[in-house]
This record gives structure tokens, C-alpha cells and sequence, in this order.
């Protein structure tokens, strides 16, 4: 799966300069019901299970990425957004290796389908891997060229 099929052009949020990492999350969430992926009614729930999942273990990975994540019920497929850190100090996110995130995928998965859940995990992780796709990312002018690199991870 290539990451493009995880996020559509406007599931990107370029410019997540967030005061911190519960911010940044309701920012991609709240980017997740602008884009119609999330319904308005349902976005404070999600969020809450989202947050919950983060408080029981940090999802700071290493390199600059974070993946907040929840599996939730009613839903019918993966919502995600991708918000970019465009503030090269990033932003705290309690990370395995405690540098900065300047990457952060929003992940909601419907409970039932957990081999969804291990593989979207496992193609964030691959494409994150690329340290070109990554500074192209980082360098993206707009959400659309920010979505136009994930054509290439």
C-alpha cells in the first residue's frame, strides 16, 4: 500500500506547529472532520480514544515520527491524516529516542479490522523509513505537493 492510499490531499495539514502533542492531535482530528472523513458529531469521542491510547503509552516513534492512534468502532474504513512540522525545533511528543516529531499521522481504524491496523502501521513505518520522501516532506510548499511525495513513498 502506498501511502497516498492512506491520505488524500486534503488529509494533509502542513504547518502543525502545535503548543504540544494534545493540541497537534486535535488539529489533524479536527482536519480529519473538515475533510469530511470524521463526522462533526463523533469528533470529540474519537478524539477522547485517541487521547486515551496516547496517555497509556506515548506513539513517538524515532526520527521525527509520531502515530497517535486509536481502533474504534463505527467507522468504515481508516480515516488518517499527516500533519508536517514546519518548525525545524518540532515538537515534544515523548519519543522512544526523545528528538523532536516533525511528522504526525493520525490513525483511526475500525475495531474489527486489525490486520488493517497492523499493516497501515507497518506502511507508515516502511515509508517513513525513506529519508528522501521524508525531506521532501518537510520541504513541501502546500498540503497538494505534500500529498503528490506520498505518490512516490
Amino acid at each position: 500500500m502506498q501511502l497516498q492510499e492512506i491520505f488524500r490531499a486534503d488529509d494533509v495539514l502542513l504547518g502543525l506547529d502545535s503548543g504540544d502533542k494534545w493540541e497537534a492531535i486535535r488539529s489533524l482530528m479536527e482536519r480529519l472532520v473538515e475533510s469530511g472523513r470524521v463526522p462533526e458529531e463523533r469528533a470529540e469521542e474519537l478524539l477522547e480514544a485517541v487521547f486515551e491510547r496516547e496517555r497509556s503509552m506515548s506513539t513517538g516513534m524515532e526520527r521525527g515520527l509520531a502515530i497517535p492512534h486509536a481502533a474504534v468502532e463505527g467507522i468504515d474504513g481508516l480515516a488518517a491524516a499527516l500533519g508536517i512540522v514546519t518548525d525545524e525545533g518540532g515538537l515534544e511528543f515523548s519519543s522512544i529516542d526523545g528528538a523532536p516529531t516533525r511528522l504526525v499521522i493520525l490513525l483511526l481504524i475500525p475495531r474489527e479490522q486489525k490486520l488493517l491496523h497492523i499493516r497501515t502501521l507497518a506502511d507508515v513505518a516502511r515509508g517513513r523509513g525513506d529519508e528522501a520522501v521524508v525531506s521532501k516532506l518537510l520541504a513541501s510548499e502546500s498540503s497538494a505537493d505534500a500529498w503528490q511525495v506520498l505518490g512516490g513513498a
